[in-house]
């Protein structure tokens, strides 16, 4: 069993647990990163061609399917990641933690 400062001891079974979930946290930020490469690169083609930056309609299908798939949680995840995604490249997005 080993101890860290912020959570006490953990056992071998945790320490792969939280190794994993930390495994998962890292493609999850990569994967809303891509998107918001790709939802960036969509806004303007849109914008290109004489249309809104945002497509509100779209925007309600992905809360629809967020809300269906993950509750009323999902529809809060999916505000998050749409305003994540709104009007800005991933590329010009500074990390709030500064990586």
């Amino acid at each position: 069993m080993t101890t860290t400062p912020a959570t006490g001891p953990v056992d071998g079974a945790q320490a792969a647990e939280r190794a994993r979930i930390d495994a998962l946290d890292a493609r999850l930020i990569g994967l809303v990163r891509e998107r918001m490469e790709i939802s960036a690169r969509v806004q303007e083609a849109r914008v290109a061609a004489g249309g809104r930056r945002v497509h509100l309609s779209r925007e309600m299908e992905i809360l629809d399917l967020y809300r269906a798939e993950l509750g009323r949680p999902g529809t809060e995840l999916a505000m998050t990641l749409l305003g994540l995604c709104r009007g800005q490249s991933a590329s010009r997005t500074p990390h709030p933690y500064g990586a």
